[in-house]
């Protein structure tokens, strides 16, 4: 291997293996921290809703609204769009925007699921439930620190943005789909 060779691809193996390392200590610490703290389930603030499991629905699906406007935004930034050649100079800001506010809306879930529920293993949706939510932050602390590496292969941040909106998604499926075709009292 030449040295040129080896000088650009060196640096981006070891960004790629920082940033899996990051994803995987994110993931597996929240989800060691739920495992050890079992909760009580009960809710520390609905925000007005009738309940956890309401807020957390209505937020997650809030959220996944947005992530659906970050995906086309994305997809419009990275010239990817059919029909859209030059992205409008707004399509950043609004991707960067809604990003930073879908993140702020799954920080009450995840407070709630990791505080007042634990992670939960009962039942396959809720297992893939417990551990999608915490792959949700891991792939997340990923993205944002590869949007700050240099010298990472151009498909790393494409890959993560669309890593983490399935995540989310399956998120969404896991719980607030399930939530919202519940009829009568719902226990999670």
């Amino acid at each position: 291997m030449s040295t040129d060779t080896r000088a650009a691809t060196g640096p981006s193996q070891w960004g790629l293996a920082a940033l899996g390392g990051v994803a995987l200590a994110v993931a597996a610490g929240l989800g060691a921290y739920a495992e050890v703290h079992p909760g009580d389930g009960a809710a520390l603030t609905t925000l007005g809703f009738g309940g956890v499991l309401e807020m957390k629905s209505w937020l997650t699906t809030a959220a996944a609204v947005l992530v659906l406007v970050q995906v086309v935004s994305a997809l419009a930034m990275w010239g990817r769009l059919p029909g859209v050649t030059d992205a409008p100079p707004w399509v950043s800001g609004l991707h960067r925007w809604t990003g930073t506010v879908a993140f702020l809306l799954t920080l009450p879930v995840a407070f709630h699921c990791v505080w007042s529920l634990g992670f939960e293993d009962e039942s396959a949706r809720v297992l893939v439930h417990s551990v999608a939510g915490c792959v949700v932050y891991g792939v997340f602390a990923a993205k944002m620190l590869a949007l700050r590496l240099r010298g990472l292969p151009s498909a790393t941040v494409p890959v993560l943005g669309g890593l983490l909106a399935a995540v989310i998604v399956l998120v969404w499926f896991s719980s607030a789909l399930w939530f919202f075709g519940q009829s009568g009292p719902v226990r999670y």
